[in-house]
């Protein structure tokens, strides 16, 4: 029966791509506690997204050998041999809210060479006292745990390099209905998941700015302010003339006046 929900799901989310050339896919909220049923042919996957799915484990998962980004978060995962077996080129890992413990159950994640970030926010492991000093020594190539650095530095979008924000940008709708991999290799995908907000702000600010300067309004404005200082300008000299006028028939002598 979970398989049947997995696939259907899976099917929906390939929108009518074909497995090979699709390389991101999001699962969650799919209830499962496996992923038995999941399309081998789906190899190619660079970016997943299972959160809150109900995973116990990662039966059923063909080996991925290109994802380098996982989100895991707010499952039951508590043994991550696995995860290493079948996505050994991770590098940027949510584990958030699962049942993790103690330092020990973090082992298997020694031998992905690749990981960089590490997310392990809503574990029990996290109220140990020496929990981030642990995790660092445990795990000597990890930059960033749960955003920051060993420092105590926060994570910086600039810290990530090309590559890396190519396979963010994975998650765009219509990237990859017509391409195949090979061409999708060889272009700029424009849209990036982690950086959407960014875009999504300079957007709305850019649209601000349209909204507020409309050349037409500025050019009927700027030619309203030109009369209107005209006008201004008119008026004053007919006052000054007209004061001078009332000052020199003031100053007329009574015959002048006549």
């Amino acid at each position: 029966m979970s398989s049947n929900i997995l696939s259907d799901r899976i099917v929906l989310e390939l929108k009518g791509r074909e497995p090979e050339v699709v390389y991101d896919i999001t699962l969650d909220n799919c209830k499962v506690t496996t992923l038995e049923g999941f399309p081998a042919e789906l190899n190619k996957l660079r970016v997943m997204s299972a959160l809150n799915m109900g995973l116990n484990n990662l039966d059923g998962l063909p080996t991925l050998p290109e994802l380098s980004m996982l989100d895991l978060s707010d499952n039951k995962m508590h043994d991550f041999v696995q995860l290493v077996e079948k996505c050994p080129n991770v590098e940027h890992l949510n584990l958030c809210g699962n049942l993790i413990k103690t330092i020990d159950t973090l082992k298997p994640l020694q031998n992905l060479s690749k990981l960089a970030t590490l997310d392990l926010f809503k574990n029990d492991i996290v109220e140990l006292p020496s929990y981030r000093a642990d995790v660092f020594a445990l795990i000597p190539h990890l930059k960033y745990l749960d955003g920051v650095d060993k420092e105590g530095r926060d994570m910086e979008v600039s810290d990530m390099d090309d590559e890396e924000e190519d396979d963010l940008s994975l998650g765009t709708e219509d990237s990859f209905s017509d391409e195949s991999a090979e061409d999708v290799e060889d272009e700029d995908l424009e849209t990036s998941i982690g950086l959407a907000y960014l875009q999504t702000s300079k957007a709305l600010n850019e649209e601000d700015k349209s909204e507020d300067y409309e050349p037409n309004k500025a050019q009927n404005g700027s030619a309203n302010v030109e009369n209107e200082e005209n006008e201004v300008s008119t008026n004053q000299d007919n006052g000054k003339r007209g004061i001078k006028r009332k000052h020199e028939a003031d100053n007329a002598g009574p015959d002048t006046k006549m």
